[in-house]
């Protein structure tokens, strides 16, 4: 009674409400029905096990915590510099995932507190029962539970509340989820149901239950904190007031024991129920209220006891199979009378339909619209005779499903029976080898004391060994619980951290936009004739300021290098000062772009390609539209050395097949004969791909690679042997595919294979034949850019085969140059046709307003580097350039080469017929020489 007289009680207005109370305000009338009888106390802890915490009943199999009930309750914590044990009342706070720790359950202020948020937990097996640890970023809490199946509730339970606490906060900042993330599918909460089972709620250690019962170790002097005397002075000026403001003061947890409270007030009733005349009061006088109080609850109290042992000593004699037996049948029929009254619901919903039908039938004034009322119900009636025909087709395919589990429950069966003929069997062999095993013990009694002590020494041993296998079972089992949670929450923080990094990357990529907009304004403001002198120093002074300040500090917001993945220079540095300013936009305008298409081969891509090639090797891989269009994209870097080895070996299979040491036989070739490899090869090296790390060394192992290369190919091809371009053509294959030998046959494909013939010989009559070419598909496909160029008189020939030779290396940015290749060695020819109209039609509007012929030649030597868009040049080159046709272009090609041929012979004509009058005009002149001479004489 002391406790419900407590609990009735206000707290004083001064004091303040401690978190150990707030343990119990959400159950409290859960505690008083716990102290009743046995049988309310089980079925209140029934409903309790029932229900989850926050809602989480469909994701936990079972929940230890009671419905709103906080994780409290006493722990040893290992602290101070003696490393002592000292008892502590430690209490979960939901809303900030924080362990607080007091001394006892009434303090009001914490002592400290454990961030469970970026905490993990473990326990050692080897140290003492019921010890784990919590270990956060900042230090590592060592506490003590009462046993093990207390550690592991504890363990358990904090498991789920920092998952759940995750979760919630992840709902709060709105991160996306992925689709199987869902409350009964989260890895986290089911991690402790699929690893280790629940255990169950420890009676008395943890919850109000723990409250109730004596603080431990509190006289002992060593349980004080040391650290916060503050604190300790607080929370005992708390507990003073609290025992001086009541009579008696129990704790917040207190629960009465019914047993106790039966026996007191059976001692008690006699003298409670008939009071005294002498102590008789007024019924002002506090005392005389409380003895009234008293009087009524002890009253109560004795007619529930009452009626608690007359049910206790009912006849025990019942018969339970009947009682069940009534209660299944009494089921039964309020099961059928359910479903009576749902089908008496249906008729009567029937009636009133058919009721309501016809009253509209009589209501209708004319015959149309009776005729419509008809019709109306034959649809209706059409339909639920179609509704009818697909309930029995359903019907009939449940009674198919039915009779074929009851065939399958029936092979059950069978099998069934012969598994316990089976197990029958084995236990008759068990039996009889345990009589045998008997009678060898009894002819075995003869054996020593000291061979019986050592077989119950190795006995005990194994047991040991038992126990500690399943000591280290159950510990693996939590560990990988813990691992699995600890996993899916830093999957999740890389989620949210790769969200951010790609909000900062279009960030920056927008900042670089400005800027390369604002550098661009100041350009064409420059070159305004409405500006002042004084306008145009100033602004000449902003570009200036602008080109002179360092790019590094500009564009890395991220730290990168000033090279790409391939070792080149991402901004190329102009030697002209004019052109400084396009140099810094051009950085600008490649960064915003790399940044934007980051993601690019990080996702789908990198998808495609691993479904490409899932399973199968690269000499497996077949050409497919799926590969085209891969291809066409551009390929990952990761992949890229795969598919390039792919389409090299596809086409050089059978020249491989025949000569498998082709490349070792050129080189010793070039090495024992030197005096016959061209000399220009030696002068080119140094020249090669002078913004790339990898070369720009003259002892760079790659330019050793590169020689080789070259110098094999010449020998290779004699026809050829070594023309300017043929280095930078093998110093990408290089860089790529980083074996020589495959950089060789890769440079062996494109000058053989893949380019048409006279292509790379002293004439290039094959380059001269595809510019030609090019300038036709010009003319078709951008007719102003033509008429433009035209009137200027520039000749893009000049420009373009440069293009053609070397396929844009050095012409265009790295991450382009490589698509181009990409779709090159896969397609052909065709590809450079594509992407040499598209960088045209992608700067149309800018060279249409350049005017000077020379102005023209500078640009278009530039422009293409100044490319930032890739997927905006492929769109063009593989969208807005169609159709292309190889059979379009070898058609072309041939009328060129007859052509030129024609020209070269007419040329060849001139050339004889120039060296013949040359001749004899010399012969002449020695005539006329001799004749001079005659007459002198």
């Amino acid at each position: 009674m002391e406790t419900k007289g407590s609990s009735s009680t206000p707290p004083p207005p001064d004091m303040h409400k401690s978190p150990a109370d707030e343990c119990v305000g959400a159950v409290e009338p859960q505690k008083q029905s716990l102290g009743r009888s046995d049988g309310s106390h089980d079925k209140m802890d029934t409903n309790i096990h029932a229900a989850q915490p926050d809602g989480t009943s469909a994701t936990f199999r079972r929940t230890p915590t009671q419905s709103g009930t906080k994780l409290c309750g006493y722990l040893n914590k290992q602290g101070g510099p003696l490393k002592a044990w000292k008892s502590r009342w430690f209490a979960y706070e939901e809303k900030s995932c924080q362990l607080f720790y007091y001394r006892m359950a009434q303090d009001i202020n914490p002592l400290g507190k454990v961030d469970l948020s970026r905490a993990t937990f473990s326990y050692p097996l080897q140290g003492e029962e019921g010890t784990f640890h919590i270990q956060t970023p900042e230090r590592t809490f060592i506490l003590k539970a009462a046993n093990r199946d207390a550690q592991m509730y504890w363990l358990q339970q904090l498991q789920m509340k920092r998952a759940l606490y995750r979760e919630q906060q992840a709902e709060r900042q709105s991160m996306p989820k992925p689709d199987n993330l869902t409350v009964e599918s989260t890895p986290s909460a089911n991690c402790p149901a699929d690893f280790l089972p629940m255990v169950k709620t420890p009676s008395g250690l943890v919850g109000e239950e723990a409250a109730s019962l004596p603080t431990p170790g509190l006289k002992s002097p060593l349980n004080m904190s040391i650290k916060h005397p503050l604190i300790e002075l607080q929370n005992t000026m708390h507990s003073f007031r609290n025992r001086q403001s009541q009579e008696i003061r129990q704790s917040v947890f207190h629960i009465d024991d019914p047993n106790v409270n039966q026996k007191t007030l059976s001692s008690k009733t006699s003298t409670l129920a008939v009071p005294s005349s002498g102590s008789s009061q007024t019924p002002e006088s506090p005392a005389n209220a409380k003895c009234e109080d008293l009087q009524k609850n002890n009253l109560s109290t004795v007619s529930q006891n009452r009626k608690g042992y007359k049910e206790k000593f009912k006849p025990l004699d019942l018969d339970t199979s009947r009682l069940q037996h009534e209660k299944l049948s009494l089921a039964e029929e309020v099961k059928a009378q359910k479903e009576l009254v749902l089908l008496l619901h249906k008729v009567l919903e029937d009636a009133q339909l058919e009721k309501r039908t016809c009253a509209q039938f009589l209501a209708a004034e004319g015959e149309q619209e009776r005729l419509e009322l008809l019709r109306h119900g034959e649809r209706r009636a059409a339909e639920l005779r179609d509704h009818l025909e697909s309930l029995q087709q359903e019907n009939e395919s449940l009674r198919r499903d039915l009779n074929q589990r009851d065939s399958h429950i029936a092979e059950l069966q069978e099998s069934v029976k012969l598994l316990m003929h089976k197990n029958q069997a084995k236990q008759e062999v068990i039996l009889k080898l345990s009589e045998k095993l008997a009678a060898c013990g009894e002819d075995q009694h003869y054996t020593n004391g000291l061979e019986t002590e050592t077989f119950k020494q190795l006995t005990l041993e194994n047991e040991h060994l038992k126990d500690d296998l399943k000591a280290y079972k159950t510990q693996n089992q939590y560990l990988n619980s813990e691992i699995y949670q600890l996993t899916t929450l830093w999957r999740k923080s890389s989620e949210q951290e790769q969200s951010l990094i790609v909000k900062c990357a279009v960030l920056e990529a927008n900042n670089c936009q400005m800027e390369s907009r604002y550098l661009g304004i100041l350009q064409k403001l420059l070159e305004s004739e409405e500006l002042n002198p004084e306008q145009r120093d100033a602004i000449k002074k902003v570009i200036k300021d602008a080109v002179q300040a360092d790019l590094n500090t500009v564009i890395k917001l991220n730290p990168i290098s000033d090279y790409d993945e391939y070792g080149f220079k991402i901004a190329i540095d102009y030697k002209v000062e004019d052109l400084k300013l396009l140099s810094k936009i051009q950085a600008l305008e490649i960064r915003s772009q790399n940044l934007l298409n980051h993601e690019e081969c990080d996702g789908p891509l990198l998808a495609r390609c691993a479904q490409l090639l899932f399973g199968r090797p690269e000499a497996e891989l077949s050409s497919s539209t799926e590969m085209k269009s891969l291809l066409r994209t551009g390929l990952p870097r990761e992949y890229r050395v795969k598919f390039w080895r792919f389409m090299i070996q596809t086409r050089t299979k059978s020249v491989r097949e025949r000569h498998p040491n082709r490349y070792q036989d050129l080189c010793e070739n070039s090495r024992t004969s030197p005096h016959l490899v061209p000399r220009q090869i030696q002068l080119d090296l140094d020249r090669t791909l002078t913004s790339n790390q990898h070369f720009s060394p003259p002892s760079s192992p790659m330019i050793q690679k590169l020689e080789r290369v070259l110098q094999a190919f010449s020998w290779q091809n004699p026809t050829i042997g070594y023309v300017q371009g043929l280095n930078r053509l093998a110093a990408i294959a290089l860089l790529v595919l980083q074996d020589e030998e495959d950089a060789f046959w890769c440079l062996v494909v494109i000058v053989e294979y893949i380019m048409p013939r006279n292509y790379y010989t002293k004439d290039l009559l094959g380059c001269q034949a595809d510019q030609r070419v090019l300038k036709d598909l010009m003319s078709e496909k951008l007719p102003r850019l033509t008429a433009h160029l035209e009137a200027l008189k520039v000749d893009v020939s000049l420009i373009t085969v440069e293009w053609f030779l070397v396929l844009f290396v050095e012409s265009l940015p790295t991450r382009i140059l490589f698509k181009v290749w990409d779709a090159f060695l896969y397609e052909g020819i065709k590809v450079i046709f594509r992407y040499a109209l598209a960088l045209f039609k992608y700067r149309e509007e800018d060279i249409l307003k350049i005017q000077d012929s020379a102005e023209m030649y500078q640009y278009l030597r530039i422009f293409p580097n100044t490319i930032a868009d890739g997927r905006k040049l492929t769109s063009i080159a593989f969208n807005d350039m169609n159709p292309l046709p190889m059979k379009l272009l070898w058609n072309r090609r041939g009328v060129h080469l007859e052509r030129l041929h024609a020209e070269i012979k007419e040329l060849e004509n001139l050339q004889k017929a120039y060296k013949a009058e040359n001749v004899q005009c010399k012969d002449k002149e020695l005539d006329t020489l001799a004749s001079e001479d005659e007459e002198e004489v």
